[in-house]
């Protein structure tokens, strides 16, 4: 069972006690596909057509460039630019002939020709968007993180222990609330699915709290009349908050190398 394959990073991301370790996980996932697309497999056939066809999005991009590899880079730039030209003459043909047509279109859009052109040429701005938007490494991410879920599951219905390690963590951020949401009605039958439920909302409704606590308590530092009293827990509340709000994009890494 993959279960029995994946149960050992969700069980070590829960441990570091992070807000959230789902956040870890992915994070984890996304810095060793980076490695990969830069290591050995910028070489390997197979890689190289689906780097081909889908390219990188600009964060994985910009997240590629930092890594200063630029020739592994470069590589995967080049015959990824290939591919995308011979796409793009395909589609300014097609979106001249559509433009041309439109606009011998009687009454341009208010024919029945004229809309006919216009969404001709609608269709080839989606194929232009595709390109632009397409990422591998978004792919390969988003296909862990919903493996990484459903062995979440595994272990929540089988595992006491992570059970219990779970219920009383600081919870995970609101995109993977909502996921783990979704998932929990494939995963757990309907009394269980609403008591998950029931936890999980309990669960972060306590840590929003906690989180709105540090960020006032962190503002309020910065009153003089306060400039003498501890920190708390809120000097590093701005990028806590952020990250329980959105997921993690901000701050210390949330799955630090050991």
């Amino acid at each position: 069972m993959r279960y029995h394959i994946d149960t050992i990073p969700v069980w070590d991301a829960v441990k570091l006690e992070g807000e959230c370790p789902l956040c870890a996980l992915r994070r984890k996932t996304e810095l060793g596909e980076a490695e990969r697309y830069l290591g050995a497999s910028v070489m390997e056939p197979d890689t190289r057509i689906q780097v081909n066809d889908l390219g990188f999005c600009r964060q994985h991009h910009a997240m590629l460039y930092a890594m200063s590899n630029r020739l592994g880079h470069a590589l995967m730039l080049e015959s990824h630019t290939q591919v995308t030209r011979e796409r793009m003459k395909k589609t300014a043909d097609a979106l001249r002939h559509a433009a041309g047509d439109y606009a011998k279109a009687p009454l341009g859009k208010l024919s029945k020709n004229g809309q006919k052109g216009l969404d001709r040429i609608r269709a080839q701005a989606d194929e232009l968007t595709a390109m632009a938007d397409s990422c591998i490494m978004c792919n390969s991410i988003d296909e862990n993180m919903d493996r990484y879920l459903h062995t979440f599951f595994h272990l929540y219905k089988n595992d006491t222990e992570f059970r219990e390690r779970f219920t009383a963590s600081k919870g995970v951020c609101l995109p993977h609330c909502a996921d783990l949401i979704r998932v929990s009605l494939e995963e757990l039958g309907s009394k269980e699915a609403s008591a998950f439920i029931d936890m999980l909302m309990t669960l972060e409704e306590k840590n929003m709290d906690r989180i709105q606590e540090d960020v006032s308590w962190f503002i309020r530092k910065f009153d003089y009349r306060f400039q003498n009293e501890p920190w708390k827990n809120s000097q590093d509340a701005v990028p806590r908050t952020v990250n329980k709000l959105r997921g993690w994009c901000v701050g210390d890494e949330p799955y630090p190398e050991k």
